[in-house]
């Protein structure tokens, strides 16, 4: 999952797939609403470019990381990138395409300049730079379908997704923490199949809490822009089954996520 050279490959490669999708779009597709409430287009792209900002800024000043977290971030994580969307969304439809190229770029670049063994500071623990590239890769799945969505397209999937899923069984418990929830002891078993058809395990094989699915699929539960109803993704034991209700692979508040039924299977 985190061997770093590849991480950083990949990472760079999702980020100009998402550019792909808005690099034509005139003013009226970049003020298209997205399924995320109050959201359009735009929205979702200067978040992105907020959010590879701070991890360029972590992994090249630590220190300044440090102070900006001390202070924009003191309300909190969701606070701070609301209120940074300020910055960017008065910028004419170019310079936010510029400014989330360059931005992207340089997190990327930062991010790779950093020793694999090392750390680099981050939101409540420090991080080892492969595994804060596998979060930027969760953010950019995330936003990236709002933004097809948006545009009614669907994105390629490949199996740079198993850098997403192997982040979101890593963070199981985020969705028990953002409900004030206590996780269960027990392991999972997750089998999750890739969009080239590889069976990727995690977890003991005899747990008797077991999630099976698509890769795909898995990665819209976790990142909550599908309903599980809507999607291939399974669940055997009461624990899993209730995990299917609440997985995320971000901290903070879950969001409303996605109604059943909202988009086609």
């Amino acid at each position: 999952m985190t061997d770093f050279r590849y991480v950083i490959r990949d990472l760079t490669t999702e980020g100009e797939q998402v550019d792909a999708l808005v690099s034509e779009l005139d003013d009226a597709g970049w003020d298209l609403p997205t399924p995320a409430a109050g959201w359009s287009v735009r929205h979702q792209i200067a978040h992105l470019s907020f959010i590879f900002k701070i991890a360029g800024l972590s992994a090249a000043e630590p220190g300044k990381f440090a102070e900006l977290a001390k202070t924009s971030m003191a309300r909190g994580f969701d606070a701070a990138v609301n209120a940074a969307l300020d910055d960017y969304l008065g910028d004419p439809n170019e310079v936010l395409l510029s400014r989330w190229r360059a931005e992207r770029d340089a997190g990327i670049k930062a991010l790779a300049a950093v020793p694999a063994d090392q750390v680099v500071p981050w939101l409540v623990n420090p991080l080892p730079p492969a595994i804060l590239a596998c979060a930027g890769m969760m953010e950019l799945f995330a936003h990236g379908q709002d933004v097809a969505d948006a545009l009614g397209v669907r994105p390629e999937r490949t199996d740079r997704l198993a850098y997403l899923v192997g982040f979101a069984v890593r963070v199981r418990d985020f969705g028990y923490e953002a409900r004030g929830l206590t996780p269960p002891e027990q392991e999972f078993r997750f089998e999750i199949t890739s969009p080239s058809g590889q069976l990727w395990t995690f977890g003991p094989e005899d747990s008797r809490q077991r999630i099976t699915g698509s890769a795909e699929d898995f990665c819209l539960l976790v990142t909550r822009r599908r309903h599980r109803d809507d999607l291939d993704v399974r669940a055997e034991g009461a624990l899993a089954d209730h995990w299917l209700d609440i997985a995320q692979a971000y901290r903070g508040p879950a969001g409303e996520g996605r109604a059943p039924g909202q988009f086609d299977r």
